[in-house]
């Protein structure tokens, strides 16, 4: 593989041809071979001899299923056609071909205009920014005329669709400014100013002809070479898959070579594999010569691959955009009753890897093997394919329509995920997107509270899997799903601790959310006698349908407009009959919108979304070594980090806090004791008139009953603040006793003014035969440790068991005592911190008591 571009005579262009279905797109593909000198015998498909329909179905249907390629040269130039179906069941097909084309060839039919699926193809180029062509095909038939024609382009496609055969210089030059100044300069375009336009989508050149009858085709093939932009060629090697096939058991793997050299045998690379080219194939039709290189715009099939995958980019090149046009049916496979499901689900993988989009799946619950397909004729094909390639004769079930599930608010969702050492907690906010917008991700999240590979993980976990909703199980669409908090162990967490995390987040969001259930529509047209009219614009208001003002073309009628799918899926077989023949009707995706009928279709599926084994919303807690479950609804009550959508505990103003302290001193004795050595008298008859009467806290333990929303607990390593705080551990050194009083009294005044119990623990380990002891002290537990324990491990003990109902805060300066406490999901203090806080309090009480004076 090779990282320099050998030198090549010829400019490389790879042009794509798409069209609405019988545009004449591979007809037009046939004459512009036929006129370069690439095939000597003119194919037609209605006589089922066209050079690229090569598979049996599409010579007996004359329609294109598999996108072909073929290569024509002319002087100084070469260029790969890629022929692409036409028919809607198969456009994700000719939509993966988009992603390796330099310009692209749009056909129209000059009879029917632009088509439903025309204005589809037109906005995927538009959106992938791709050089386009038009050619008006079939203008031997009656049609409106050429100005008309071009007249409506222009207002359905875009004011820069100008006709070659007759070019309109001014017009053009309207388009761009450098062509405005160059008309001015010389009244006329240049051929290289012509090009920039063109590759820069400014002009969209357009051509009239009948290619039937080789109508134009020589003109529009010499347009493409003048005009047509080069493909480009870097450096690095780089490619792009588009297409997995398989031609007599061998896998052949469709790229388009970007950048630099690719030759027979060299190794190409993917994440977890490495593998080597063992054949280079050049294809034209359904033939194929064998090469030792392939070189910058080069499209060649690749042998020896056995891990790509269509949209795969290699070397320098990344992943190309995923189909937007998705299926909208799904089918059981009916197999026979001796045939093996395993089997079959084995053979419909392969054909999976070759059509992505089928999502072939098999549901245990039902023991159902499904398909997901875009309609009728890609059943017809895939039933075919399955009878050639393995001999299995299938049949299928009744189609069922592929509804999706959205949000109409914004949640916060929790996952927690902590079994015996491990250790994850997400927070996600979930948030309706906008209409067709899928699934997107954010941050919000600064680097300082989590670091951002764990960031990239979870967001990475966010997009590597189909969430399914709440209604019906069927997969979540348009929300916008934003990393509001995220805590990781700095021993215990795994990356595999943060997908299930993550998963359990979304699900749990999904609980608590307004769920609303879409189904997908279609933009139709249908063409009918005009006195039929009548009758089915009847059956489409009865269908729920939003139909357009009718149009008429002579005794023919035009109807428009969109519908639900689960109502337009049988009607091409009603319109049949009701037109006796006469009328047609085209149907196109056209996206999701909300069911009308959601109740019944809810009631109708039956799912329960706490009973999907696969995607639990609840969370895993660690207690008493080991993981529990938690149930969705009660994981707020044990989530480790605040809520980020809930507003927080209001806490009072520091102020407050003191009148309130001041307050509860001149109702009790033994506190005011203690008080007034640190602050000297109160006048206590005044403090009671200006503060309201409040019930003192029942003394009790650290060790509480579970409470919704419990008081923040303050943990304090008694000797470690004494040896940390200077004033204390000057005392110290003189009397330790003292010290420790010190402490405990600092320590009431400060738990008074913060009405929160604070526990405060000592180190008795050493004393021999200590069985440990606890005094209450007010809202102030002293805590003295028993033999062979230190106050590190009661402090850890604690933490685990308040942490489960109660917020927590330990004041320490014990750098391996603060590791364990985060990792129970408690908050940490450092000593110097701790101390200014204490004085802040008792700051703010000298300022209020100078008040009161």
């Amino acid at each position: 593989m090779g990282a320099e571009k050998e030198k090549t005579p010829l400019r490389q262009t790879v042009i794509g041809i798409l069209a609405h279905v019988d545009a004449g797109k591979t007809t037009l593909s046939e004459a512009l071979l036929y006129e370069s000198g690439a095939i000597r015998n003119l194919g037609r498909v209605d006589h089922g001899d066209a050079h690229l329909d090569t598979f049996a179905l599409e010579r007996q249907r004359g329609i294109t299923i598999f996108a072909k390629q073929a290569r024509l040269r002319l002087p100084g130039w070469q260029a790969t056609l890629l022929d692409t179906p036409g028919h809607v069941d198969f456009s994700p097909e000719a939509e993966r071909t988009l992603d390796v084309l330099d310009c692209a060839v749009l056909v129209v039919s000059a009879s029917a205009g632009v088509q439903s699926h025309t204005r589809t193809l037109w906005k995927l180029l538009r959106q992938r920014n791709i050089p386009t062509f038009l050619f008006v095909n079939k203008t031997d038939l009656p049609y409106g005329g050429k100005e008309a024609l071009l007249t409506a382009l222009r207002e359905q496609l875009g004011e820069g669709v100008f006709d070659l055969e007759d070019p309109d210089w001014e017009g053009m030059s309207l388009t761009d400014e450098a062509l405005l100044e160059e008309y001015l300069a010389d009244r006329g375009l240049k051929e290289k100013s012509l090009r920039a336009a063109v590759r820069a989508c400014k002009l969209f050149p357009c051509r009239f002809g009948a290619a039937l009858h080789l109508n134009g085709a020589a003109e529009f093939l010499e347009d493409l070479r003048r005009l047509a932009p080069d493909a480009p060629a870097g450096k690095q090697f780089g490619a792009k898959v588009f297409k997995i096939a398989r031609e007599e058991g061998v896998r052949l793997s469709y790229m388009k070579v970007t950048g630099g050299v690719l030759r027979v045998r060299d190794s190409l690379s993917g994440p977890g594999w490495t593998e080597k080219v063992s054949q280079l194939r050049f294809y034209s039709g359904g033939k194929f010569e064998q090469g030792e290189a392939a070189y910058p715009g080069d499209v060649v099939a690749v042998a020896g691959l056995t891990q790509t995958g269509p949209g795969q980019g290699l070397g320098a090149e990344g992943t190309g955009e995923a189909p937007r046009l998705a299926p909208v049916i799904t089918c059981q496979v009916l197999l026979p009753a001796s045939y093996d499901p395993h089997r079959a689900l084995t053979q419909l993988r392969q054909l999976e890897e070759e059509e992505p989009q089928l999502r072939v799946s098999w549901e245990e619950r039902t023991g159902q093997l499904c398909v997901q397909v875009m309609g009728p004729v890609q059943l017809e094909v895939l039933h075919a394919l399955m009878l050639e390639r393995f001999g299995l004769d299938a049949a299928f079930g009744p189609p069922k329509v592929l509804y999706r599930e959205t949000i109409a608010d914004t949640v916060e969702g929790v996952g927690h995920y902590e079994p015996l050492r491990h250790y994850a907690e997400v927070h996600l906010l979930l948030s309706p997107g906008e209409r067709g917008s899928g699934v997107t991700v954010k941050t919000g999240l600064s680097e300082d509270v989590l670091d951002r590979n764990w960031q990239r993980l979870i967001l990475g976990h966010v997009l590597e899997k189909q969430h399914l909703g709440v209604l019906t199980g069927a997969p979540i669409t348009d929300i916008e799903i934003t990393l509001a908090a995220g805590r990781a162990h700095l021993k215990h967490t795994e990356g595999g601790d943060f997908r299930q995390a993550t998963y359990r987040a979304i699900r749990q969001g999904l609980m608590q959310a307004k769920s609303v259930l879409l189904e997908p529509w279609y933009q139709y047209r249908i063409e009918l006698p005009q006195e039929n009219v009548g009758r089915v614009l009847s059956d489409l208001t009865r269908l729920g349908a939003e139909t357009e003002a009718p149009a008429a073309d002579g005794r023919i009628a035009v109807l428009a407009g969109k519908a639900p799918v689960a109502a337009l899926r049988d009607y091409p077989e009603t319109l049949a009959a009701v037109t006796h023949g006469m009328g047609s009707i085209s149907l196109t995706p056209s996206g999701y919108a909300p069911c009308r009928d959601q109740a019944r279709i809810v009631a109708e599926v039956g799912y329960d979304p706490a009973a999907d084994l696969d995607n639990p919303p609840h969370s895993v807690f660690c207690e008493h070594g080991a993981g529990v479950v938690v149930p969705w609804d009660r994981v707020f009550e044990r989530m480790h980090l605040p809520s980020v959508l809930r507003p927080p505990r209001e806490e009072p103003s520091l102020r407050e806090q003191a009148a309130r302290y001041v307050a509860q001193v001149a109702l009790d004795d033994q506190l005011a004791a203690i008080f007034e050595r640190t602050y000297g008298p109160i006048r206590r008859e005044k403090v009671r008139a200006m503060a309201a009467r409040s019930t003192p806290r029942a003394e009790k333990p650290w060790k509480l009953t579970a409470a919704d929303e419990g008081p923040e607990y303050l943990l304090v390593d008694g000797y470690n603040i004494i040896h940390a705080w200077d004033s204390l551990r000057k005392l110290a050194e003189e009397n330790l006793d003292a010290a420790r009083h010190r402490l405990i009294e600092r320590l009431r005044n400060f738990q008074g003014f913060r009405q929160s119990p604070v526990i405060v623990v000592f180190d008795a380990y050493k004393v021999k035969g200590n069985p440990g002891s606890i005094e209450h002290l007010g809202g102030l537990d002293v805590v003295y440790t028993k033999e062979a324990e230190t106050a590190d491990m009661y402090i850890e003990k604690a933490t685990y068991d308040l942490r489960k109902h109660h917020r927590v805060r330990v004041a320490t300066s014990d750098g391996l005592e603060q590791v364990i406490i985060l990792g129970h999901g408690a908050l940490r203090v450092p000593a110097l911190a701790f101390e200014a806080e204490v004085k802040a309090a008792e700051e703010t009480i000298r300022a209020y008591l100078k008040e009161l004076q």
